[in-house]
This record gives structure tokens, sequence and C-alpha cells, in this order.
């Protein structure tokens, strides 16, 4: 009977993990982002360590989908996916938003640092086209990055919404690009307290920005 019942917990577990996973790209789904989201927020106004977000829509995509089909379409967002997965931190949580547009939290990353990783981002989508029969489809996209920090009056849609703007931004400067608020990065220069500082290596201890899962 005992065996039985932890039989049954560890499906409802697995159920309920199930139900925060995207089917197509392996990704967290739109529920997960926005309860992870909430939660790191509220981090950040308990510790004064920032959240930053960064934001991405495959460029293009609708016209992917016209000429190569819907199969096609969803090969790239697998592409997509595969490559960002392998160039983000264990840390960071991957979501997707909806359709071909993508959320990363990057709990306790100061804003410049969050930039480096959108960029690298963006560089690694665009140096690895998907391959079909006989030819390769190069695919890119735009980046918007964001920070919340303590003190701010913003909700989890507020948030994300700040980093849509700078997702458009990026899109009508030509695509392929990271857009931010660039005077933003002086505020990362103001001077780190020693509870942050811990805070940030505890969170940061699963790998450095640079380091791949």
């Amino acid at each position: 009977m005992a065996a039985e019942i932890v039989a049954l917990r560890e499906q409802v577990r697995q159920l309920e993990a199930s139900s925060r996973i995207d089917a197509l790209t392996g990704y967290y789904n739109y529920r997960h982002l926005m309860e992870a989201l909430a939660a790191e927020m509220e981090r950040t106004r308990r510790s004064g360590v920032p959240t930053s977000v960064i934001m991405t829509d495959l460029d293009h995509f609708k016209q992917i989908n016209d000429t190569y089909g819907h199969e096609i379409g969803n090969a790239a967002l697998k592409q997509a996916t595969r490559v960002w997965h392998a160039a983000i931190r264990q840390v960071d949580v991957a979501c997707r938003y909806g359709g071909e547009e993508f959320v990363f939290i990057l709990p306790g990353t100061r804003f410049g640092m969050a930039t480096r990783a959108a960029e690298r981002l963006r560089i690694s989508l665009a140096r690895t086209p998907l391959e079909l029969d006989g030819s390769r489809l190069n695919l890119t996209a735009s980046f918007g990055v964001a920070a919340y920090r303590r003190g701010e009056e913003m909700s989890v849609e507020g948030f994300i919404d700040r980093a849509d703007r700078y997702v458009l931004q990026a899109k009508q400067a030509g695509r392929n690009q990271v857009a931010f608020d660039r005077s933003q990065l002086a505020l990362q220069e103001t001077a780190v307290s020693a509870s942050e500082k811990a805070l940030l290596t505890r969170i940061t201890a699963a790998g450095d920005d640079e380091a791949p899962l």
C-alpha cells in the first residue's frame, strides 16, 4: 500500500511537471513563465538583487511558414531553442511565450550581463542555419532586454511588456539585433552591497553567464 501511494505521488509530480512544458520545444510554457517571473521579482523586492529578462522573436517567421510550410516552421523553432539552450546558464529559465516568441528569465543578473547574454544568443542563432534537403535556411531573431530593480512598481505583465517594446524596436531597426535602454547601463556602476554580492554569488554558482548548460 505504501509503495502504491509513493508511485501515485510520483505520477502526480510528473503530470504537474509536464503541464509546465511546451511539447514542441521542451521549454517551459506560459504558465510557468508567469509564476517563475513573479517569484524572481519577489526575490528582487526582498533582496535588492536585480532580475533581468530577455525576450526574443524569430525574424520573418510567417514568411518561413508561408514559403516552406509549418513542418519546416516547427523545425526552425526547434533549431532555435536547441541553439539557445546550449548558450544559457543552468540557472536561467527558458520559456516559450507563444508562437515564435520566447522569454529567458535571468535570476540575479545585472543589466549589463543580460545585454551581453542576449548578444550571445543572437550570434549563436545567426551562425547556425537550419539544414534542409540540399540547402540551408538562415535563422535570425530580434531581442529585447529589460531589468527589474527593487522599488519599481511593476507587474509581471508590465515587466514582459517592457522587454517586448525593445523587441519591436530591434525589428524596426532592421531585425537580428539586441535593443535595450542604454541609459540603464549606468545604473550598474552603482555600488553593490555586501549582502547583494553574497546573494549574487549563490545565485550564479550554477554557472557563469558564459557557461553553457
